[in-house]
């Protein structure tokens, strides 16, 4: 247990780093989810005038 604490404090890294991954992948993926969300909802009566005005013109 103390030899793998020294090597993490040596190189920064862990032997076993994929659960990191995923929880970091698991974070971004939220974020983009939680920024597509808010733009629709900021946005989202805009991009509608925009495409019943297209319609309308079709």
């Amino acid at each position: 247990m103390l030899e793998k604490f020294i090597t993490f404090m040596i190189t920064g890294r862990d032997d076993n780093e994929e659960g990191a991954t995923a929880v970091e992948y698991g974070l971004l993926v939220a974020l983009i989810a939680a920024v597509i969300i808010a733009t629709v909802l900021l946005l989202g009566g805009q991009i509608n005038t925009a495409f019943t005005s297209i319609t309308d013109k079709l």
